[in-house]
């Protein structure tokens, strides 16, 4: 047995003693083994992962990923002989979700990749199914900012949230709390809309008995409930230019003073701010101040707007009708929901939720059809949808490279798409493509 067969062999067994799941690919994309918690987590009982090409069992793509139109870490770790990491959607016995895949080759003694080894972390705060609460979403542009986050989430650098009004920050800042160190302790939200230089000091920092007309009790102010977990400032641009100096002492030295006091207070947190506005051109018209924006902008991270993600508008509707409907089943069929697609969405998904909440309000026997919607939705087409002839072309070349890429059933493959198996059939043969 060669000493390159050995090593594997050797590393093959060292994978049991490991909890996370791993498997050991060689540079042909075949599985040489899998330890017990891959096994568990990503193969169904009877599944013999050992010798099955790895985009077969974690994709159902017929061929690697990087052919599929996705990043391969493979390819990048062969070609940079480093490590590479990557938020892909799997395939698993649950149905899709999203994992976080960290690989790193094997070299031999003259520095060739060998085999690679892959551990994969389930992402638990965020759903590439229907789910009735937290993050949802299969677009490039979602998994990029969820990628982020995971990224961010072990340490405690300040995480700056942009994007427009509905992108779901809140959210985000959820997903960010409870992939953190800090999960187990609160997260505070401080609406930073509409509060006067008083009321925010008020409200950040607490104050005293007696600090002012009507403080008849002390009060606990929000960066000191905060301690110990993480300090969400919503739409940060909003905070008075008065505050902003107290705000970043605050987020450098972790002391404080409640309003009407003379003690000195520390709150340990970590800082997650949103917002919607410009603050780079905020910092130049002097209405933000610079060192507060670079403070809290350490690590910035970009939301996707809902036109920016129109294939997740149906995993979306999905969801939020669970949330809003209930035990009570509700569903939206196709006319509706390509009506749907076609819009632009500048309230993003808050403002699908809005509108879902409206429709099924009006939608008779559980179902929301095109008449139940918002003239709004039917009556315009957004400026930046393709013309019906190129939306269509559009389509058929999106699910003819999925037919050739996919390797799974059609019912697979309809959940893979966010399609129900008889739209899917449907557009097949509407298409040409069956």
């Amino acid at each position: 047995m060669s000493t390159e067969t050995d090593s594997v062999q050797a590393l093959i067994s060292y994978l049991e003693h490991e909890s996370t799941p791993m498997i050991v690919i060689d540079v042909e994309y075949n599985i040489l083994a899998a330890n017990t918690a891959y096994q568990r987590q990503f193969a169904t009982p009877r599944q013999q992962v050992h010798g099955q090409k790895c985009f077969r069992v974690s994709h159902q793509y017929s061929v690697p990923c990087d052919q599929a139109g996705e990043h391969c870490p493979m390819k990048q770790a062969l070609a940079t002989r480093a490590p590479d990491r990557v938020l892909h959607i799997h395939h698993t016995p649950r149905g899709p979700e999203h994992v976080d895949v960290e690989l790193r080759p094997i070299l031999d003694d003259t520095g060739n990749v060998i085999a690679y080894v892959e551990r994969l972390t389930s992402v638990a705060t965020a759903s590439a199914q229907p789910r009735e609460n937290g993050l949802v979403g299969r677009a490039e542009s979602f998994n990029s900012a969820l990628s982020a986050l995971q990224r961010a989430a072990p340490s405690q650098i300040p995480v700056l949230l942009q994007g427009e009004s509905g992108t779901g920050k809140e959210l985000f800042a959820r997903a960010l709390h409870a992939a953190s160190p800090r999960a187990r302790g609160p997260l505070v939200v401080v609406d930073c809309t509409g509060l006067s230089e008083t009321l925010f000091e008020s409200e950040l920092f607490g104050h005293e008995r007696g600090a002012f007309t009507g403080a008849m009790h002390r009060k606990i102010g929000l960066a000191e409930t905060a301690h110990g977990g993480t300090l969400f400032l919503d739409e940060i641009g909003d905070v008075p230019l008065p505050m902003q100096v107290k705000l970043l002492r605050l987020i450098e030295s972790g002391t404080f003073r409640r309003v009407g006091g003379v003690e000195t207070l520390h709150a340990d947190f970590r800082l997650v701010a949103a917002t919607h506005k410009p603050l780079k051109q905020m910092v130049e018209a002097g209405t933000f101040r610079q060192d507060l924006y670079y403070r809290i902008s350490a690590f910035p991270v970009h939301l996707p707007s809902l036109r920016d993600r129109p294939d997740d508008i149906p995993l979306l509707t999905q969801s939020l009708l669970q949330r809003l409907a209930g035990n009570d089943r509700m569903r939206i069929d196709d006319e509706a929901m390509a009506a749907l697609k076609r819009y632009a969405f500048p309230g993003n998904v808050r403002e699908l939720r809005n509108l879902l909440e409206r429709a099924r309000l009006f939608a008779d026997e559980g179902v929301i059809r095109l008449r139940d919607l918002p003239q709004d939705v039917l009556g315009t087409e957004p400026t930046t949808a393709l013309p019906r002839g190129k939306r269509q072309d559009s389509e058929k070349a999106r699910l003819s490279h999925a037919l050739a890429m996919f390797d799974g059933t059609r019912e697979e493959l309809a959940r893979h798409l966010g399609l129900s198996e008889r739209t899917l059939y449907r557009r097949l043969k509407t298409y040409g493509l069956e």
